[in-house]
């Protein structure tokens, strides 16, 4: 592999940056809006995931960790198809899709049923995953917006709308592992 000399380039100092084919685009055009909120979705994944790996974490996390992880491999896929939208290859399919919704069936089954709001919590991991889901479905409203413009590829919508509902279910998984009870909005 080859190392970088050092990290700082200088040439985004101008609000410029290049995408992957050696198209310069300005840094607020909506296609970087739409691949900062995914990296920011993805890094709010990685702190629940480092929770979730903690030495002091209950034990039956580890599968929801690796789970969080093999998401965060798939959202890079993610940043590289909405980088270089005239490439013909996808990286995020609609097989990523189905996956998902297999996740959510099996996460669900170990669930009590829903029967009011759950306000984000469940212990630290959880909340993070609550926050990833609002920051998920930011990403989801920026791409939308980007679609409405430019090319992307087909199942990035549809992906990003079944990771928020997985986020969702993954929070209250945690909360269920980690020995806690979802936080209910009461009714006033």
């Amino acid at each position: 592999m080859t190392g970088l000399a050092r990290i700082y380039t200088r040439k985004g100092d101008r609000g410029q940056t290049q995408l992957p084919g050696g198209r310069h685009v300005p840094k607020h055009t909506q296609r970087l809006e739409c691949l900062g909120a995914v990296d920011e979705l993805s890094a709010c994944i990685g702190v629940a995931h480092s929770l979730l790996q903690a030495p002091s974490a209950p034990a039956g996390t580890a599968r929801l960790a690796a789970s969080l992880g093999r998401i965060q491999a798939e959202l890079s896929s993610l940043c590289t198809d909405l980088a270089a939208p005239v490439s013909r290859k996808r990286h995020i399919a609609t097989r990523h899709v189905t996956a998902m919704e297999r996740n959510i069936d099996a996460w669900t089954r170990s669930l009590p049923p829903l029967r009011a709001f759950i306000l984000p919590g469940g212990g630290p991991a959880a909340a993070c995953l609550h926050l990833a889901r609002t920051v998920c479905r930011r990403a989801e409203r920026q791409v939308v917006r980007l679609a409405a413009q430019e090319p992307v590829g087909n199942a990035i919508v549809p992906y990003l709308n079944r990771l928020s509902d997985a986020l969702f279910v993954a929070a209250r998984t945690a909360t269920q592992l980690c020995g806690r009870e979802d936080r209910l909005a009461s009714k006033r």
